[in-house]
């Protein structure tokens, strides 16, 4: 799915949209790209920053919970992120770049996701964390 398609299954709404094309999403595994725009909300000195890679992750992980329930015939559920763990950035993309971001699902409990996220470029891992994220309930 690219970015038109990608509004169905997450929340958020430009400038707020930090993912571009969903690439996989099953049950355990949701993984994004993300080309970084020139003037991008998170774009700071020619840089995507640190609150934008969170972010990124964290909507990767919606666009999967999201894509599953669009195959399922329901609504995509709002998250929010309630907290986040070993938080690691060795390295901020540019404009122009693309990111890849993969979240794998670890445990649930009640309406709280734990997920392990990894964003790369040019397949070096750039940054990582766990995140709890909360689901609203309908």
């Amino acid at each position: 799915m690219n970015a038109p398609d990608i509004i169905n299954l997450i929340p958020q709404r430009p400038p707020f949209v930090m993912i571009g094309q969903l690439l996989k999403a099953d049950e355990k595994v949701s993984s994004t790209s993300f080309e970084i725009p020139e003037g991008h909300l998170f774009v700071e000195n020619g840089v995507f920053t640190e609150p934008g890679l969170v972010e990124n992750m964290a909507q990767t992980a919606a666009a999967g919970t999201g894509y599953r329930a669009q195959q399922e015939g329901k609504e995509p559920v709002v998250g929010f992120i309630g907290a986040l763990k070993n938080l690691n950035i060795m390295a901020l993309p540019k404009v122009g770049d693309t990111i890849i971001t993969e979240v794998t699902f670890m445990n649930q409990v009640m309406n709280v996701h734990i997920v392990q996220g990894r964003v790369y470029l040019n397949e070096t891992e750039i940054a990582n964390c766990e995140l709890k994220i909360f689901l609203q309930e309908s």
